[in-house]
């Protein structure tokens, strides 16, 4: 759905980006994350066809950003970090006209409305003067209008900003329908905690170079991560799980441990049997899925210090 192909983009005075490269298939919600500066609002105007890179080529659902940027804005919907709405129109009339310029059929646009409306929690407010609203409203407005044509891919930058943790899981329940639907995301936010509730991929870009792109929760999907807990403290448990060559200790102590091992139901089953056999107390072994932002700042760590 969305193709980068050594994508350089330079203002003035700085590059923002560098042969940044990279493909997402259909209905994934990407994560798109780094620090200030990084290169990410960048990254989204030029998907967005608003900004042509410097080289490279995109082409969302196959259309060329640069051969034909108004027929990839008829595909996507686009939020910026910082937009405007036009304040002295209601929110319908201002849904209305993000329809009509998106490109809904005049016949479709009462229906249209109505069903972005209650997507985005605003039904209840159509007729509201857009400049009267709080800006958590004017964020959902913001989303409204970028969804309101059906598009198949939505770049949103920081769209959960300003709205209250309520709104925040509505948000996260929306961009999950979204994707079931077939819908494409990237969302750019600094709130990691949000992004691995509803994210299936990540993109680290830093310094304008994208240097991660994998699943979220680590780069290798053929390996899972386990906490396992122990109900009676034992000096035995590092030996044992030391011993079994299949997996990999990353924290270890007489009560518990954080290990890691193939994704194969039935190598952790072989683990587990060989641990209670041991005598082992075990009164916890499940799937621990990595939070986003151990690995965003074990990832950091590990390029400040030079590692792979």
């Amino acid at each position: 759905m969305i193709v980068a192909e050594a994508v350089t983009y330079e203002y003035p005075s700085v590059r923002a980006l560098t042969d940044v490269s990279f493909s997402v298939e259909a209905g994934a919600i990407v994560a798109l994350i780094g620090p200030n500066g990084a290169g990410k609002t960048t990254l989204l105007r030029c998907l967005a066809a608003l900004e042509r890179p410097y080289s490279g080529h995109i082409t969302i659902d196959g259309v060329s950003t640069e051969a034909d940027p108004r027929g990839v804005h008829r595909k996507i919907g686009y939020l910026s970090d910082f937009f405007g709405v036009y304040e002295d129109l209601t929110v319908r009339q201002c849904l209305h006209y993000a329809a009509m310029a998106g490109g809904v059929e005049t016949g479709a646009v009462k229906a249209a409305i109505s069903r972005t409306a209650e997507r985005v929690e605003l039904a209840d407010r159509l007729e509201t003067v857009a400049g009267t609203l709080s800006r958590g409203l004017r964020q959902r407005l913001g989303i409204g209008q970028a969804m309101i044509h059906g598009p198949s891919t939505l770049l949103l930058d920081e769209p959960a900003s300003g709205l209250d943790p309520e709104a925040r899981h509505s948000l996260s329940q929306l961009l999950k329908g979204l994707s079931q639907e077939g819908t494409t995301l990237m969302v750019s936010s600094h709130i990691l905690s949000e992004l691995e509730d509803y994210a299936t991929e990540v993109i680290f870009i830093r310094e304008g170079r994208l240097v991660q792109h994998g699943p979220v929760g680590g780069a290798d999907v053929e390996t899972v991560r386990v906490r396992l807990d122990l109900s009676e403290p034992s000096d035995q448990l590092v030996q044992s799980l030391e011993a079994m060559a299949e997996i990999t200790v990353d924290e270890a102590g007489p009560s518990s441990a954080i290990i890691r091992m193939p994704a194969d139901p039935e190598v952790r089953q072989s683990v587990l049997q060989r641990l209670i056999s041991e005598g082992l107390a075990v009164s916890g072994f499940a799937v621990e899925k990595e939070r986003l932002q151990e690995s965003y700042l074990s990832f950091v760590e590990n390029l400040d210090e030079g590692k792979p």
